[in-house]
């Protein structure tokens, strides 16, 4: 009987072996279609945002060293533009002092002119007043001197001739 329970037990392990090999293989089977499918799907579409955060974060990262570039450029333009500004500045603070200048200079001169016209009609008519303060009294010097009038063309001469003296002792 030994010898039946030896072989019942190789019996009995090998049922019991090919039903854990069934049941195993069933199990897999199940394993794989319901639980193994949507696992894969998971982590697959884990891994596809995974991989499309790390690629927006990359493109965002690459925005930002662009903005970047360009706000120092940016920056260095407005530096050069702010120096551009203030050298135009300068150069139009020189043009108007020079201008201001300038017509100081013409405005002076033009003062200048009237004035020395003016000096010159100012002389001119103290010369005729004096010619005719002169006219009225040689005539009445003359007309004393020799108790007579004289006439027009007399007054002038006796006045252009003492005046002609004047300018001559003037000039002296």
């Amino acid at each position: 009987m030994a010898e039946y329970l030896v072989l019942g037990a190789e019996t009995s392990t090998l049922g019991d072996f090919l039903f854990y090999i069934i049941s195993f293989i069933i199990l897999v089977v199940l394993v794989k279609h319901y639980a193994w499918g949507p696992v894969m799907k998971m982590m697959d579409e884990r891994s596809a945002k995974i991989t499309g955060d790390l690629e927006y974060a990359d493109n965002e990262r690459q925005k930002a060293e662009k903005l970047a570039i360009e706000r120092e450029n940016a920056l260095k333009d407005s530096r050069s533009e702010a120096v551009k500004i203030v050298a135009t500045a300068k150069e139009n603070g020189e043009n108007q002092k020079k201008a201001i200048i300038n017509e100081a200079h013409l405005s002076a001169e033009a003062v200048r002119q009237k004035a020395e016209e003016e000096a010159k009609k100012a002389k001119a008519d103290a010369m005729n007043d004096v010619r005719n303060d002169v006219t009225d009294i040689s005539v009445l010097i003359a007309s004393k001197l020799i108790k007579k009038e004289l006439s027009v063309s007399d007054q002038e001469s006796l006045v252009d001739s003492y005046i002609k003296e004047l300018s001559a002792d003037e000039t002296k």
